[in-house]
């Protein structure tokens, strides 16, 4: 039985590993062996070492968030502890059973069951919701965590990549594939933003919740496996393209949320527009017309397309959607900001429960 087990498992790994799949026609694993002139990517090393660094990555923000963005959020006025509620056994097992979906007819019931008022529950209510939504200085801590990672890997990015050939032309991404050796800077570029990625799945679950939960958790996942893809079919070149297009604009949204939160309106502002043109220039008009147009209609000329080739485009194709769908929620913004004379809360980082009144609230201007 253990024998028929191990055949079963040994055929699904070939038929999985098939260089007909992952690689170009008459490449095979044997061709992508490292050796003294050539240095080809290891698929355990995207695999298994960006997961146990995840949790490095993890212990590293707690020490960015508490003891760099947590005594500035503190200088600057924001507090600590959650709204106060007070103690009520019987509103809060009514609470944690039906949330915010309370109706008329269960407030007056709560109301005879506690000797208070239908709006002396409601407030109560209101009260609890708004303890289990997370401080502004939570917030700030988070967005202080991504603008200090986004930051480094924008200049490391950068610093690795300007002498790279492929960087000034898209083309040579394409060259001579699959036999482009990887060197050991982009090798460490790959490694810490997979390790953040997968620290950043693990930990969307505990952060503020998102508006874009579900859209955040598909990119994500879409962006590890698009890593994960390029590694294993040593697609480095253009994944390092990939890379360098979406950490950019992030720096400047993270700053313009830490200025939010931090009462600096007008630094809020000019942040927010210079994400906006990064975005733009970086997202809707590079990603698409350079390096997406490059990977669908130039490669095909420099070697066979294959399956792997095909899904890591759709990848790439999927991650150009979601961009798409957010500088709609973009745009939003800028609409509010046009109307009311200041930057709005972010569409992507509010809580699923907030209110329109409570996003309000929660802009610098009305702390």
């Amino acid at each position: 039985m253990s024998d028929l087990a191990d055949s079963l498992v040994h055929s699904l790994l070939k038929s999985f590993w098939s260089p007909s799949f992952w690689l170009p026609g008459n490449v095979t694993w044997d061709d992508l062996q490292s050796n003294d002139q050539i240095q080809y990517p290891n698929f355990y090393f995207a695999t298994l070492v960006p997961i146990v660094c995840s949790f490095v990555i993890v212990g590293i923000r707690y020490l960015v968030e508490r003891y760099i963005f947590k005594p500035f959020g503190l200088w600057r006025g924001l507090k600590e502890k959650p709204v106060q509620v007070p103690e009520n056994g019987i509103l809060e097992k009514a609470y944690l059973a039906k949330k915010a979906s309370l109706t008329p007819q269960q407030i007056r019931g709560l109301a005879k069951q506690t000797d208070m008022t239908e709006n002396q529950v409601q407030h109560w209510i209101r009260k609890r919701q708004s303890r289990d939504r997370p401080t502004p200085l939570t917030k700030l801590t988070e967005s202080g965590w991504r603008f200090t990672f986004y930051s480094f890997m924008v200049v490391y990015g950068i610093c690795v990549l300007w002498d790279k050939p492929w960087f000034w032309d898209i083309k040579q991404c394409w060259i001579n594939y699959p036999h482009q050796s990887v060197t050991w800077d982009i090798q460490l570029y790959y490694l810490i933003e997979l390790s953040c990625y997968w620290s950043l799945l693990i930990s969307q679950f505990i952060d503020v919740k998102r508006k874009d939960f579900l859209e955040m958790f598909i990119h994500h996942v879409a962006t590890i496996f698009l890593m994960m893809f390029s590694w294993t079919t040593n697609f480095v070149r253009s994944g390092s393209l990939v890379l360098i297009i979406h950490d950019c604009a992030d720096v400047f949204m993270e700053a313009a949320k830490i200025a939010k939160y931090a009462r600096w309106q007008r630094l809020c502002d000019i942040c927010f527009a210079l994400f906006f043109i990064v975005w733009c220039v970086s997202r809707l008009v590079i990603l698409p017309t350079i390096l997406i147009n490059s990977a669908w209609f130039e490669a095909k000329n420099y070697f066979p397309m294959f399956p792997a080739y095909y899904m890591m485009n759709a990848l790439l194709l999927i991650l150009f959607l979601l961009h798409i769908v957010w500088t709609y929620f973009i745009l939003k913004i800028l609409h509010r900001a046009v109307i009311s004379g200041k930057t709005e809360k972010d569409s992507r980082s509010s809580s699923e429960s907030d209110s329109e009144n409570a996003d309000l609230q929660d802009t610098p201007s009305s702390n």
